[in-house]
Formats: structure tokens, C-alpha cells, sequence
């Protein structure tokens, strides 16, 4: 009767026989024959395959009888050791042609890489599996580690990572990740942002040997962007379909105070010895920590108070323009002026008003009567009996060059003179 109680595996070298093979002896304890290396957990895919990143090591006690000239092959075994009393648990042996399991060792088993695929995976292989190396005279299974595989109908939702702090007008890279059980087949990753961006997709190696693909956007946020959603989507091809999986995150953009707006109630004029109130709104990220209300005084600003809302009663010299500042870690915002009127002391208007526009009235009135004189005199000069149409037509003739058009259609219109003394002379 065969005792298990060693940390591994170590078969008798000179046994032949299969069920021989298969049962093993009691090795030292704790000592380890076979040390091999994988993944804890792998999450795969229904309809899908799955690869197992695999190495493993013998240690120098067991080196002499490890000889890399001979063919090794690989076992995989599940959830129970004991696979002489249980060799259905034997799924996958590299040296048979028909296994349980349709898979092949894709590793270079010489180089002591046992990197394993298996296809088509269903729910009924969610387990845990060892391995056991077969390489005569050496037979060991290490049963201090196991993967354990969770097969699923529906992928594993891909997972988003920001580089960095998210600020108004600064570039920032989102980085998405899914997992890729099947390598051959990995997922193809997509992005949907409330702004335009390139993304850079790529198949990558963790350090547990499995692989993932990783896409990478980079854009510059806006404060517009604040609490607004992205969405990286995972599509898996299995077969002819796809499955899909997403994740969702809301954009938390800092930014210094926007659309800042000062307020004043009552805004109509007001008596002296009335309450007035005035308030500030800004929108921030983080929220405002500090407001500011300023009055402005002839070419100066004078702090008036400090608060998100200013109450006063009148007095005379209350009246004027006002403004708030807020104010967070990422800077300021300023509003626009709100005017505050006393009734029976509104602001008279500003004498310099008064001096332009009659400046301006008086150059226009000056223009007008040097025009006005100017055509009296032009007028004035032409023979009498000339209507307007002559006068008219006597000036083009006076302006334009002599032998252009308008001086000749000014000789026609003469009909009636004589000609010239030196065309009669040519009669």
C-alpha cells in the first residue's frame, strides 16, 4: 500500500511498468524533486482556449538523472494526485495522441519550458491542475503547485488606471487593461471620451508570464470634461461571436474657478438705509476655499468684505461697482462688475461726456458750412442762363482731358457752334 505523505511526488527510476509509474514512492520529506513555476489563477473564457504559462527546474539532488537527450513529456493532472487510483484525472499527457483534453505543450519541454494551450474550453475544467514530468529515469509531479483555472460564460470586465492627476489643460494618459487567457485570440479594446484621442493598443507579458492587452490614450482634459463618464469596451472573439465586457469612470477634472457671477439683491435702486445683498457663485474642483468682494474707487480697489455673500445697509457712499474673486488650490476666478445705485444719488455722468459730444457736434456743424459755401461759390461762377444740366455738363468737359470721351460728348451737345477756323481753312 503506497503511504502520500511527501511534498512531492518522486517515482522509482527503475520501474517500467505503467501503474508502476504511476503509484510512486515515498520521497523525503519536504524535500522537493520538481520545482515548477506558473500562474496562481487563470480566468478563462467559455468556447475560448486558455495557456498556461509553465516552467519548471530540477533540483541538483535529482540533475543526474534529468538527461536532456531523452524525450520529456508532459502531465497534467487534476484536482486529485492520486491518479493511480483516479486516472481519469489525468487530462493531458504530451506523449499520447488521444487525451481527455484537446491541448498541446507549446513550451520546448528540452529548455524546461512547459507552457501548455488547451482548446475549447467548457465550465466542466474549472479546477486546479498539477504537473508531472516524465523523463526516464526522472518521474516527478510537484504538488506544492497548482493553477487553478475558472472557466466563464462571460469575460472578466477590463480594468482603467489614470497616470497621474486629472487637470483642466493638461495632457493625461488613461491606460485600459484586459486580460488575454488565449493569446492567439485576445480581445480588441475600444474607448469612448468626451473629447477626441488616438488610442495605442498592445499585446503585453505580465510577470506572472500571462499575457494582457493594454490600450493607451492620451488627451488634455477640459473643466467641461468634470464628472463625465468614459467607457473602455473588451470584445472577445470566441468562435464565429463576440463576448464583451466594459468598464465605466467618471473623469475627476481639477480646475481653478470658472464662470464666476456676483449677484445683487434688490438690483433695481435702492434708498439709503437699505439692506442689500450680495453673493458670489463659482463653479471649482476642488470647491472654493476662499471669496472676495472688492469695490472699485476712482482707479483703485478697496476690500470690502470676504465671504460667499456680502450684506450691507446703504449709506450714501456705498454706491458704485463690485466685484467678487474665488478662489481654490488651482488659482482664482474673477467676476464681472454689479452696480450698486442709491436712489436720488445716482452717479451723474461724467462731464468729459458732455465735452466730446460737442466737440463732435461742433466739428461736424463747421464741415457742413465749408461745404455749403464751397458749392455757393462753384455755382456762383457760371455764365448766366446755364440750367443745371449745362452747368453740369460744362464741368465734366472742364475736368476731363481733352480727346477722352467726355469732352467729345460735351462738343456734341453744342450742336449749334461753328467749327474751327483751321477746319475751314482745310474746306
Amino acid at each position: 500500500m503506497n503511504t502520500y505523505h511527501a511534498a512531492l511526488w518522486s517515482d522509482s527510476s527503475s520501474s517500467s511498468d505503467d501503474d508502476t509509474r504511476y503509484s510512486g514512492v515515498l520521497a523525503c520529506f519536504g524535500q522537493r524533486d520538481l520545482i515548477t513555476t506558473m500562474p496562481d489563477r487563470l480566468d478563462v473564457l467559455t468556447g475560448s482556449c486558455v495557456q498556461i504559462p509553465c516552467s519548471f527546474d530540477i533540483p541538483d539532488q535529482n540533475k543526474y538523472t534529468f538527461r536532456s537527450t531523452i524525450l520529456t513529456s508532459g502531465v497534467w493532472i487534476k484536482e486529485i494526485l492520486y491518479f493511480d487510483l483516479h486516472p481519469d484525472n489525468v487530462i493531458f499527457n504530451s506523449s499520447k495522441m488521444v487525451n481527455r483534453y484537446q491541448g498541446k505543450i507549446t513550451g520546448n519541454m528540452s529548455q524546461k519550458n512547459c507552457t501548455t494551450v488547451f482548446f475549447n474550453v467548457t465550465t466542466n475544467y474549472t479546477n486546479k491542475y498539477f504537473l508531472r514530468i516524465e523523463r526516464q529515469p526522472f518521474l516527478a509531479t510537484d504538488i506544492r503547485k497548482s493553477v487553478n483555472i475558472v472557466v466563464r460564460d462571460f469575460p472578466s470586465s477590463p480594468i482603467i488606471t489614470v497616470s497621474g492627476e486629472v487637470k483642466d489643460g493638461t495632457p493625461v494618459s488613461l491606460n485600459c487593461s484586459a486580460v488575454a487567457p488565449c493569446p492567439k485570440h485576445p480581445p480588441e479594446l475600444t474607448w469612448t471620451l468626451p473629447t477626441q484621442f488616438t488610442p495605442e493598443n498592445q499585446l503585453q507579458e505580465n510577470s506572472d508570464q500571462t499575457k494582457s492587452v493594454l490600450s493607451t490614450v492620451t488627451f488634455t482634459p477640459s473643466y467641461l470634461h468634470h464628472e463625465k463618464n468614459i467607457t473602455c469596451t473588451a470584445v472577445y472573439p470566441v468562435g464565429t461571436s463576440n463576448n464583451t465586457a466594459e468598464h465605466n469612470m467618471m473623469l475627476n477634472v481639477s480646475f481653478s474657478p470658472k464662470d464666476t457671477l456676483a449677484s445683487i439683491s434688490p438690483a433695481d435702486p435702492v434708498l439709503v438705509g437699505t439692506c442689500v445683498n450680495l453673493t458670489c457663485s463659482s463653479t471649482a474642483n476642488p470647491p472654493v476655499t476662499n471669496f472676495t468682494w472688492f469695490k472699485i474707487s476712482g482707479d483703485k480697489l478697496i476690500q470690502v468684505a470676504s465671504g460667499h455673500s456680502y450684506s450691507l445697509i446703504v449709506t450714501v457712499g456705498d454706491g458704485g461697482l463690485y466685484f467678487c474673486e474665488a478662489r481654490n488650490s488651482h488659482g482664482c476666478g474673477k467676476s464681472k462688475e454689479v452696480q450698486l445705485a442709491i436712489k436720488g444719488h445716482e452717479e451723474p455722468v461724467n462731464p468729459k461726456v458732455f465735452e466730446i459730444v460737442g466737440k463732435t457736434l461742433g466739428l461736424i456743424f463747421l464741415f457742413s458750412l465749408i461745404v455749403f459755401f464751397a458749392w455757393r461759390r462753384r455755382t456762383s461762377r457760371l455764365p448766366s442762363g446755364f440750367d443745371m444740366t449745362d452747368r453740369s455738363q460744362g464741368l465734366v468737359g472742364m475736368n476731363s482731358p481733352v480727346g477722352t470721351v467726355c469732352s467729345n460728348q460735351a462738343t456734341v451737345g453744342r450742336g449749334n457752334q461753328e467749327p474751327p477756323l483751321n477746319n475751314l481753312d482745310g474746306l
